[in-house]
């Protein structure tokens, strides 16, 4: 218990305790909810001006209210289910996706001070806790297992629909989803090997200054790789096949309507903002400041500056992802499979030997010149091999007939 919060090691609960713990429920719920309602707002606003359209505009100032509109007209609209459909877990299904997705807020720390050696915590009503619902030894994996559930939802969705394009979107996501778990898995695994820890509270406090970001650390690679791998794991265009109108309707989700259909709809957004938030707490020091010198933006704020500091790096990462929404065109379904299985694995798989290797030689003293060369020469012959591999493989299928 001592490591899910300081907050639980401090003697005998009393209603101090109890209301501190209420307040931090409470605010991951607000947090999680008011955050996606005005993503999906940002979402349409910044695509129809990529497009030159207004987007939503009369719903509240700016059009702010209209996921609330949306919102209540999916509430009060009929739910039904197909004839073939099985029930039980076509009505389980969506909530295997949106739970998920909210529980991902309670193991992010969104405040707190970890400057200059500080532990991130706080003093609340004269308690000790941090900016966090819980911080698990685990947290990452916590992480990582919550969003391997959410396959479960959409596998599942398209399943139980008893409809032929919605079984073909659950195929396709499963095989994506999983396909992609590996490169996001290795990418991740070059984070643990700097931080060495699987504490996220420990993961932002390692990344005090710029060049302790695991962004800069890492070497880059891995946090392309974790972006590209998590665009892919989240269905978000240009890899969201799963959902092709072109191809399947509406996807896995194509017999949904009413609320069950709203609650694939929120999860996705949140599913957004919180893997936008993981990002940032694993490769852009979460809530470091980006000191200019001595200059801290927020740095009148004390303890919340960190949490103005995530909102910031977060919302550039939604906007990324909006701008690669409206221009990337959306790829073949063997394009995506090739780009993880041939291209983002081998190359997660050998940089992450590669920084073990440079690891291992600052432990033992070794040359770092020489560690580097011999690392870059295993990588060229490796990539020699594997590419002499795929040749093979394309002249077999060529001599087949094979499409793919």
């Amino acid at each position: 218990m001592i490591a899910f919060d300081p907050l639980l090691n401090q003697g005998e609960w009393d209603w101090k305790t109890l209301l501190i713990i209420v307040l931090k429920v409470l605010g991951v719920f607000v947090i999680a909810l008011v955050s996606t309602i005005l993503v999906i707002w940002f979402e349409r606003k910044v695509v129809a001006g990529m497009h030159n359209r207004l987007g939503p505009n009369k719903a509240g100032p700016f059009g702010i209210l209209q996921t609330l509109a949306d919102g209540m007209k999916l509430m009060f609209k009929e739910g039904f289910w197909p004839a073939q459909a099985d029930k039980g877990v076509f009505l389980i299904a969506p909530f295997l996706s949106f739970i998920p997705a909210f529980l991902i807020w309670s193991v992010i720390p969104l405040g707190g001070d970890f400057t200059d050696g500080h532990d991130g915590t706080v003093t609340w009503l004269g308690k000790v806790t941090r900016v966090q619902l819980i911080d698990p030894p685990i947290g990452i994996l916590v992480v990582l297992a919550l969003s391997g559930i959410a396959v479960y939802g959409v596998m599942l969705a398209g399943w139980s629909s008893g409809s032929k394009y919605p079984l073909l979107g659950a195929v396709r996501a499963t095989a994506q989803m999983i396909s992609y778990e590996a490169a996001l898995g290795l990418s991740l695994a070059a984070v643990l090997l700097f931080s060495g820890t699987l504490s996220t509270s420990g993961i932002v406090a390692g990344q005090g200054e710029l060049l302790d970001w695991n962004l800069v650390a890492t070497g880059f690679v891995p946090f392309v790789i974790f972006l590209i791998a998590m665009t892919a794991e989240l269905n978000r265009p240009p890899f969201d096949l799963v959902e092709a109108e072109q191809e399947l309707v509406a996807g896995f989700n194509t017999e949904y309507a009413s609320f069950h259909f709203a609650l694939f709809y929120v999860a996705e957004f949140m599913n957004l903002v919180s893997m936008s938030a993981v990002i940032t707490t694993l490769f852009l020091g979460g809530t470091q400041p980006l000191r200019i010198g001595s200059f801290d933006l927020f740095g009148w704020a004390g303890a919340w500056g960190g949490t103005f500091w995530l909102l910031l790096k977060v919302l550039g990462f939604l906007y990324l992802y909006v701008w690669i929404r409206a221009t990337l065109p959306r790829p073949r379904y063997d394009q995506l499979m090739d780009l993880g299985w041939k291209l983002l694995i081998p190359v997660a798989l050998g940089w992450f030997l590669v920084l073990a290797a440079l690891q291992l030689g600052r432990d033992q003293d070794w040359n770092l010149a020489v560690v580097v060369i011999v690392a870059l020469g295993a990588l060229f012959a490796a990539y020699a091999v594997f590419t002499a591999a795929l040749g093979v493989a394309r002249k077999n299928r060529d001599a087949t007939g094979a499409a793919y």
